[in-house]
């Protein structure tokens, strides 16, 4: 009974972790930022456009609540079938080309956050 509880008490807060990361985080804010900046990141190939990058930032950004608490290595293997199944529609960009985008859509509302939340050290 006492691990069942234990179990449920440690969903339920990390729930309200994640709901308040979602809190913090505006999907249209970020939407906007990443559509007026994308063009300025390293890894963005000029003959791509928003609608290519677009799916990999909201992959990034909508799941940095979704898996509070962990970094984004750990979690890759689940963003990337988050983007191939979700979030990638008719964007050109396969997993390897959309993850740097994902990562640094996350990094973004991490860096966002008090203190280090998924634990990388920045």
């Amino acid at each position: 009974v006492g691990t069942a509880v234990g179990a449920a008490v440690g969903a339920v807060a990390g729930g309200l972790a994640g709901k308040g990361v979602a809190e913090r985080m505006d999907p249209t804010a970020e939407n906007q930022y990443w559509e007026q900046n994308y063009r300025n990141e390293s890894y963005v190939k000029p003959d791509y456009t928003y609608q290519d990058y677009g799916p990999a930032y909201r992959t990034g950004y909508e799941a940095r609540a979704r898996y509070e608490g962990r970094n984004f290595d750990e979690v890759e293997p689940e963003l990337r079938r988050d983007y191939e199944t979700r979030y990638r529609g008719d964007s050109r960009l396969e997993w390897q080309d959309a993850r740097e985008a994902t990562r640094a859509a996350w990094h973004r509302v991490e860096r966002a956050l008090p203190g280090d939340a998924d634990r990388d050290g920045r």
